[in-house]
């Protein structure tokens, strides 16, 4: 099935932040965050078991379990089973190392089998308190977490987690499944499967203003091809694009910030804000459904509306070509 034709809208929200990603911040901050997406209209949530070992799950539970279930669209993720064990070791997250060092203390089960797929379901299930999900992507299955190791994970997913997740779409139990990375080798390895099939993919941070180049050259042609969408997750690159230091989950390098210093300087001399250009330019290719920024304050909810529905003037993308500041390849709002 097709993302586009089940996504209620294309601007959503990620909830990693919620799972205290980076920083801990209040339970009142993280439900009054999803309350203002809710008053905003923001119909997709998007979660994962990963995100603070539980927590960005219950969070988000806790505010949608008492709203009509029809009324939203609700992806989460597997990968990860969430045990009732505390964790007394530093857990190894690949590149992504102390992540989410402030959520649960719980220990996780790093594992994409069948037996494992349905479990960390259930979790969820119970965990955020709601009778069903609609989308379910397959986590974190790339070389940014496992090193060389990564295609056995991805074979061990290929033939577990695939599959059930295949057969519960066919049974209706969920609309559509996929992948959830922040590379694109898994996903480009999917599509050249026989069987079984994605809906979409879930990429994150590898179709921003910062980093696209490679995205384009094999994954979205192929995506393109076959009619399978794209939900664009980290849109602000961790949060360089939108006035952060982070990008790849770190400190950003100085080549960043400099890249970064130029496209602000575009964006400010057409008086637009670059988070309307990150948030435009990643739902400018026929293959991007939907873009979900994440938050922490219910004002950042309002902004991304904003930029979302801000006017960005042809010539600043125009320019903005000009200047190399992004790839030729990239489709462009405006068919500039």
């Amino acid at each position: 099935m097709s993302l586009k034709n089940i996504l209620p809208a294309r601007l959503g929200l990620g909830t990693a932040p919620l799972g205290n990603m980076f920083r801990a911040i209040p339970d009142e901050d993280a439900h009054a965050t999803v309350e203002a997406a809710w008053d905003q209209g923001i119909r997709y949530y998007d979660t994962a078991p990963f995100y603070g070992a539980g927590l960005a799950e219950e969070r988000l539970g806790e505010v949608l379990s008492a709203k009509p279930r029809d009324e939203y669209l609700l992806s989460t993720k597997i990968g990860r089973v969430i045990l009732d064990e505390t964790e007394t070791e530093v857990p190894d997250f690949g590149e992504k190392g102390g992540l989410f060092e402030h959520g649960n203390p719980n220990k996780i089960l790093h594992e994409w089998t069948a037996d494992a797929t349905e479990r960390s379901i259930e979790g969820s299930l119970r965990r955020m308190g709601v009778d069903r999900f609609d989308i379910v992507w397959v986590h974190d299955i790339a070389q940014d977490f496992h090193g060389d190791a990564w295609v056995s994970k991805f074979e061990e997913a290929r033939t577990g987690a695939f599959r059930v997740l295949s057969r519960l779409r066919d049974e209706g139990v969920i609309r559509a499944w996929g992948l959830g990375v922040n590379k694109t080798e898994p996903i480009e390895m999917t599509l050249a499967l026989d069987e079984p099939k994605p809906d979409g993919f879930l990429l994150a941070g590898r179709y921003t203003l910062l980093d696209h180049s490679h995205a384009l050259q094999r994954l979205l042609p192929m995506a393109q091809e076959q009619d399978v969408d794209m939900v664009v997750g980290g849109p602000y690159s961790s949060g360089i694009l939108a006035g952060g230091t982070n990008f790849e989950y770190q400190q950003a390098p100085p080549e960043i910030i400099e890249k970064v210093k130029r496209i602000k300087a575009l964006t400010d001399r057409h008086g637009i804000s670059i988070k309307a250009a990150a948030l435009q330019f990643s739902l400018a290719h026929p293959v991007a459904a939907a873009v979900i920024p994440g938050a922490t304050r219910p004002s950042r909810i309002a902004e991304d509306t904003a930029a979302l529905n801000e006017d960005i003037p042809a010539a600043f993308w125009t320019d903005l070509r000009a200047a190399g500041l992004v790839s030729p390849a990239a489709p462009l709002p405006k068919g500039a």
